[in-house]
């Protein structure tokens, strides 16, 4: 966990790809896309069923050793609106027991715009918490400071012949982008245009390790 100043603001970056705001005691992740592998079955696709479990063992890890008191999901935490619907008993129960530990929120997302169940927790379109936006996709107008999600980004490099792909976060003066924190996420290309024209000119990827954040420089 490193620190991470934006917008005034103390924050820290952790290697998993999420975010840790240690005035508000609240952590943040993005894009979890619970039963994703579900909604792929119900299509004929199948996947291993155990990527709920899996980002579920991951975020309560986190909340056993950060002790936050608040939880902010920055949207498409169910892979559809039906999404809690379809979780297997044992997700269930620890999903509710993580929303009824702490102070949940979800932020809807492009894949869960309306929740028919959110397994608790109170659901939001967007939030402003202490002259910080949250939202899921970040809005290209937007002039305050903004924290989303939405485009799963990651750093891709080349080092010494080997092709390299770390979940990063993009980041300007003004907008953060978070990582997708689900098991079953893939990852756009930091330096992709989309990204690029949504959080504007000087943008970086930023690599969080235990002890150093990185920081490499995106072509506008």
């Amino acid at each position: 966990m490193v620190p991470l100043s934006f917008a005034g603001h103390e924050l820290r970056a952790l290697p998993e790809g999420a975010l840790y705001w240690p005035a508000r005691r609240a952590l943040l992740v993005a894009d979890l896309h619970f039963e994703k592998a579900s909604w792929f079955a119900l299509g004929g696709q199948m996947l291993p069923p155990y990527d709920t479990l899996a980002t579920l063992a991951a975020i309560t890890a986190l909340v056993d050793r950060l002790r936050p008191a608040e939880l902010w999901c920055l949207g498409d935490s169910f892979h559809d609106a039906d999404g809690c619907e379809r979780l297997p008993a044992q997700a269930r129960t620890m999903l509710t027991a993580l929303t009824a530990g702490l102070a949940w929120h979800w932020i809807t997302g492009n894949h869960d715009r309306v929740l028919t169940d959110s397994c608790g927790g109170v659901v939001h379109t967007e939030a402003l918490v202490d002259g910080l936006v949250l939202r899921h996709e970040a809005l290209a107008g937007e002039t305050r400071p903004e924290l989303s999600g939405h485009f799963h980004p990651k750093l891709r490099l080349t080092i010494r012949g080997r092709h390299v792909a770390r979940r990063c976060f993009v980041a300007t003066q003004r907008k953060l982008i978070l990582p997708a924190f689900g098991a079953l996420t893939g990852g756009l290309d930091a330096g992709h245009p989309e990204i690029v024209r949504a959080v504007g000119p000087g943008a970086e990827a930023l690599v969080a390790t235990e002890h150093k954040l990185l920081r490499f420089p995106l072509a506008a």
